[in-house]
């Protein structure tokens, strides 16, 4: 249903979420390591998110930033550079209510989610996290509900109507 987006021809922008210092203990003591959380985007409805993980900072995060534009996505947007429909994206615990906004509104959102929508393009739009709100599960949240939006014109098939019939 998607295609397949090429993150080389597009002019990306990223945004590193989080950072945390992981540690693992082993028979020799404990060994250090890093793991990013990383959102790219290019301002114009393509948006992706990745996890690096490496020994210092700067390697986790071309990790994760590789990782994030290979899982892009593309964002269909109204007139006023909102969502279509109200919806709730989840993942494990969270849950990210997002609803449209008039122009003017502009981003009302906690920060991982206000990465998401910022490098999506998405200007007016109003979220709230519900249940967990680790950072990693709060922009999976977000890009599930994302990724589910459905336009006017892809309801209208669905239902076998015209977008006039359904607005009516």
């Amino acid at each position: 249903m998607s295609k397949k987006i090429d993150a080389n021809a597009l002019d990306i922008m990223d945004r590193v979420v989080a950072i945390k210092r992981v540690t693992k203990v082993v028979k020799g003591g404990r060994t250090m390591s890093f793991s990013a959380l990383v959102v790219v985007g290019d301002g114009n409805g393509h948006v992706g998110y990745g996890l690096g993980k490496a020994a210092e900072t700067t390697e986790a995060i071309r990790k994760g930033k590789e990782d994030a534009k290979k899982n892009m996505i593309y964002v269909e947007r109204d007139e006023n550079d909102s969502i279509f429909h109200r919806f709730v994206g989840h993942y494990g615990a969270s849950n990210v209510v997002m609803r449209p906004a008039p122009a003017g509104t502009g981003i009302i959102a906690g920060s991982p989610v206000r990465a998401v929508m910022e490098l999506a393009g998405i200007k007016n739009i109003v979220t709230k996290c519900i249940g967990s709100r680790t950072k990693h599960n709060v922009v999976a949240a977000a890009f599930d509900g994302l990724k589910n939006l459905k336009t006017p014109q892809q309801i209208a098939r669905l239902r076998g109507k015209s977008v006039e019939e359904l607005t009516v």
